[in-house]
């Protein structure tokens, strides 16, 4: 029995749990760890503050991002503590500039703090025929439908003779992270991995803002970290990141190297369910698509 088939099979129309009894401590925990890793980052100088004394700790004080932001210094500790206390958008805000947080990590700030952003549905809802129609449709290019989790809700055929036979791995097993850092079951492999499979961790951390407390995201994360050191190494970095469609380089034990840029295609508003498109970047690759795929 394969270690993920313990847990709940994931489903487009996966319900979120009503029992979250921890799910605030959770979100003040990940919080308190998130601007502690953010502050850290700063250097005095770089802010305006004299680089010399001796510091604990690397990085801005407390203190310190209290006072560019304009808040208490003892509001901020508790805030940095976890402790339970009223936050506003504007002092969010005036945080998240203080930090320097990019679009994504201030959005992440905001989901950690309970600050709404704008309106957030669920995971991705059950998937209409139409939507496997339309990955066969794009066929000889390899797609496939992702939540939030990077579970695989859907692909194509395309993809199971490109990428990786997905028809082969059990239901269960079928996230996109689990393949990548416990299984050894790609036919193909990403030939700058490491910085796919950071940027694919951060925009796990990321989504996860909105989930926690969730068993099922709690069961994957607790697998990941148990049976991938790699894994824990990335997750503890708690960077955030959005999908990427840089181009990458695709080293295929048939076909060699080939050149795609993933085309994302939200099915949700909240961006919580995606359609990737793995499209060719020059002719070579395109042909090397129509011979695997058999076209």
């Amino acid at each position: 029995m394969s270690v993920l088939s313990r847990m709940p099979a994931a489903r487009p129309d996966e319900a979120v749990s009503n029992h979250r009894p921890n799910r605030p401590d959770e979100r003040r925990r990940e919080l308190a760890i998130f601007l502690r890793s953010r502050r850290e980052r700063i250097q005095p100088e770089e802010v305006g503050f004299a680089p010399g004394g001796r510091r604990r700790t690397p990085g801005l004080r407390r203190e310190e991002v209290a006072q560019l932001a304009g808040v208490g210094i003892t509001w901020y500790t508790w805030l940095e503590q976890g402790r339970d206390i009223n936050v506003s958008a504007q002092v969010v805000e005036a945080i998240a500039r203080t930090l320097r947080l990019d679009r994504l990590e201030r959005n992440h700030l905001f989901t950690l703090t309970g600050v709404p952003i704008g309106p957030v549905s669920g995971d991705c809802a059950d998937l209409p025929p139409s939507v496997q129609r339309m990955l066969d449709n794009v066929s000889p290019y390899p797609a496939l439908v992702l939540n939030a989790r990077y579970d695989v809700l859907a692909f194509n055929d395309a993809y199971c003779k490109v990428m990786l036979d997905l028809s082969q791995i059990p239901v269960e097993d079928r996230n996109l992270l689990w393949l990548s850092f416990v299984s050894n079951r790609w036919q193909c492999s990403f030939t700058d991995q490491e910085s796919i499979k950071m940027h694919m961790v951060a925009g796990f951390r990321a989504a996860s803002a909105d989930h926690l407390g969730e068993p099922s995201w709690h069961d994957l994360i607790q697998q990941l970290l148990t049976h991938s050191t790699e894994f824990a190494e990335l997750w503890n970095r708690y960077d955030v990141a959005a999908p990427s469609n840089k181009v990458k380089l695709v080293d295929h034990p048939r076909a060699g190297l080939m050149r795609i840029e993933p085309v994302n295609l939200w099915l949700t508003r909240s961006g919580q369910g995606r359609a990737t498109v793995y499209t060719p970047v020059d002719d070579e690759t395109e042909a090397k698509f129509r011979l695997l795929v058999g076209q």
